[in-house]
Formats: C-alpha cells, sequence, structure tokens
C-alpha cells in the first residue's frame, strides 16, 4: 500500500478511535445542558409565574425568564467566548486529545461567577446591587478592568501558540509541493513548539483536556464587562430589593446559564468536528487547517488585542481616533461574524474538497496512484 494512503487511513483510524471516546461526555455535556433547562423553565412556570409577583411595577413573569435567557444566548457569541473556545478546540486537537466539550466547560465555569453574584444579591448583599446599578462604581470598574485583562492575555498567548502550528502547517505544504510528504513529519511540525511553549505562561500550558477551560471561564466571567452580563445582574438586583423569594430570584442566572452552556456547547462541538473532519485525511489536514489555523489565529490577535487597547482608552478615557474606535468595537456583533466565518470556511472547504478534486491531485502527485475522497 503506498505511504500516503497508509497513513491517510492510520490517522482516520485515530480520528473515529477519538470520537468513540468523546460519547460518555458528550452525554454528560447534553444531560447538564438539558438539567439547566428543565430546572430554569419547570421554576419559572410552575413556581414563579403562578405567584403573579410583582417587579418593578409589573409582575414577573415568563417575559422575564425569556429576557435572561436570551442574554445568555447573546452572551455565548461575545467574540471573546468565540475566540477563547475555538483557538483551544484547535490546540487540543493538535495535541491529540478530545475536546468535543471545551465550550460546555468553558460556559460552566463563567457560569458559575454569574451565579453566585446573584446568590448573594438574593440573599441581601444590597451593597452588590447598588455596584452593579452604578456603571461609575469601583466593583464595577476593577471586576471590568480584570476580567477584560485576563480574557485579552489568555487569546493572544493560545494565538501565539496557534501561530506557530499555522507555520508548521506551511512548511509541511511547501515540502507536499515537492512531492515529499509524510504524516508523521507533519505531526512533528504541528506538535513542535519548542521554546515558545516554555515562555507562553502556566494559563495556556494548563488547558490540557476540556475541563481546564473551567477555571478559565471563571476567570473570563470575574470581569462582567458586557452589557448582557451587566444587564442579567442588575435585573436580578432589582428583583432582590423587591423582596422576592430566592428561588425566584435565582431561576434568572439558572435561564442565563442554559442559555450560554447551550450555544458555547453547540460551538464548541462544531469545531471539534470540523477539525476532526480535516485531521482525519493528510491532504484535507495540511489544506483545511492551514486556513482555519490561519483565520482562529487571526481572531485571537483581533479580540485578544482589542481587549487590552480597550483598558488603556478606558482607564485614560479616549475616545476618539484609531485607539478610541479600536477600543469602542463591539465584540458582541463581532462575535455572530466569526462564528459565520469558520462555519462558511468549513462548508467551502467541504464543497472544494468533492468537487474540486484537490484529494486525487496531490495525492496522486505523491504517491503515482488515484485515491478516494471519502
Amino acid at each position: 500500500m503506498p505511504t500516503t494512503a497508509k497513513t491517510s487511513t492510520r490517522a482516520a483510524a485515530r480520528w473515529r478511535a477519538a470520537a468513540d471516546g468523546q460519547w460518555r461526555s458528550v452525554a454528560g455535556m447534553a444531560a447538564t445542558v438539558l438539567a439547566l433547562n428543565i430546572v430554569g423553565w419547570g421554576t419559572l412556570l410552575l413556581l414563579v409565574v403562578p405567584a403573579h409577583y410583582e417587579f418593578n411595577g409589573g409582575v414577573f413573569g415568563v417575559g422575564l425568564g425569556v429576557t435572561a435567557y436570551t442574554l445568555g444566548m447573546r452572551h455565548a457569541f461575545d467574540a471573546d467566548h468565540i475566540a477563547a473556545i475555538d483557538n483551544t478546540t484547535r490546540k487540543l486537537l493538535a495535541e491529540k486529545k478530545k475536546p468535543m466539550t471545551v465550550g460546555f466547560w468553558f460556559s460552566l465555569g463563567h457560569s458559575t461567577v454569574v451565579f453566585v453574584l446573584v446568590l448573594l444579591l438574593a440573599f441581601g448583599i444590597k451593597q452588590l446591587a447598588a455596584g452593579l446599578r452604578n456603571e461609575d462604581s469601583d466593583l464595577q470598574r476593577w471586576t471590568g478592568l480584570f476580567g477584560t485583562a485576563v480574557s485579552g492575555t489568555f487569546l493572544i498567548l493560545i494565538g501565539l501558540l496557534n501561530l506557530v502550528s499555522l507555520i508548521g502547517i506551511y512548511a509541511v505544504l511547501r515540502k507536499a509541493r515537492r512531492g515529499h510528504f509524510d504524516e508523521d513529519d507533519l505531526e512533528r511540525e504541528l506538535d513542535s513548539r519548542g521554546a515558545l511553549n516554555k515562555l507562553l505562561g502556566p494559563l495556556v500550558r494548563s488547558v490540557r483536556a476540556p475541563w481546564h477551560m473551567y477555571p478559565v471561564g471563571v476567570l473570563f466571567g470575574l470581569g462582567f464587562d458586557t452589557v448582557t452580563e451587566v444587564g442579567l445582574l442588575v435585573i436580578a438586583g432589582g428583583a432582590a430589593t423587591t423582596g422576592l423569594p430566592w428561588y425566584s430570584i435565582l431561576v434568572l442566572p439558572v435561564l442565563f446559564s442554559a442559555g450560554m452552556t447551550l450555544f458555547d456547547s453547540l460551538d464548541g462541538s462544531f469545531m471539534n468536528y470540523a477539525y476532526g473532519w480535516a485531521f482525519a485525511r493528510p491532504v484535507r489536514k495540511i489544506y483545511y487547517n492551514l486556513v482555519v489555523t490561519g483565520l482562529s489565529v487571526a481572531v485571537a490577535f483581533l479580540i485578544g488585542g482589542q481587549e487590552i487597547i480597550s483598558i488603556v482608552t478606558t482607564r485614560h478615557d479616549i475616545t476618539t481616533g484609531v485607539l478610541g474606535r479600536i477600543g469602542g468595537l463591539d465584540l458582541g456583533a463581532m462575535g455572530f461574524i466569526i462564528v459565520g466565518l469558520f462555519v462558511v470556511t468549513w462548508l467551502v472547504a467541504v464543497l472544494v474538497w468533492r468537487y474540486g478534486g484537490v484529494q486525487e491531485r496531490w495525492e496522486s502527485r505523491l504517491t503515482g496512484s488515484p485515491v478516494s475522497t471519502d
């Protein structure tokens, strides 16, 4: 059997084995997301709505629950979420790990912070509620600074790590163009991070499994600096000051977490599948990962850089010029664009793969014989 066919078969078998081993994690992820939805909507519909609690001159009803859930869904599309999940998925797959639940664990960590804050509100921490309502409070200012700094630094570091992989993939592409290709060589290039890996710090190096994204999510969540998160906390703070039962207040972060966890989990699962499809065959691995890893690196640097710049513009009240415009970018809108770019890139890659004859041309050049495009 030709060398490329052997390595292709070996890669496909390795990917299938990895995918088979993820079903338990996927089942646990699905059960948790389902449980959050059942607890949240069940409590709202069975306990809160029938009681007709008054809130801000109206009734605490389904509309408020839908608002909390929608805020969670919207928060899942914040650009820092998308960039962190996608880049970590790429990193773990390159290390032959099983990253199907990266988005789930990240979102769960983030949700923990929201839940704890609302729990404090529910049990009478009135000073916290006042701090949340005042945009100029020390609480808002320092947590926003901390969270943005952690988020921006993490994204830039993991972007650098994936940049090394991008350079390695390009080096293999150049060899393949000269008719020299070996999958083991590609694996060495993908895994060869050398001195840079030692300099990137414990935060990135510590992410060796999907559940390691839980503490990263907690750190991201400590800076509740987005409109969606602050919006939920202000609503909960208002509910706490009106003397509503604790369970009617806690239903809000549960619904928020249910929406955010669902869509962060879907994002992580999609990127796992998309990268896994590419990793199953050598030529796919070169072309698709060259494009998508390049996109991931660009996104990580763009969002991480924007967040670091926003710290500078906020601290020094810069609202005009290039820095002011960059610091004021809407990361929520950028998140939707990034998701769209990844989906479109994957769909185009699949179509070109199936109908463009990419594999036949390259693997025939390398082996002298035609190959299957399955």
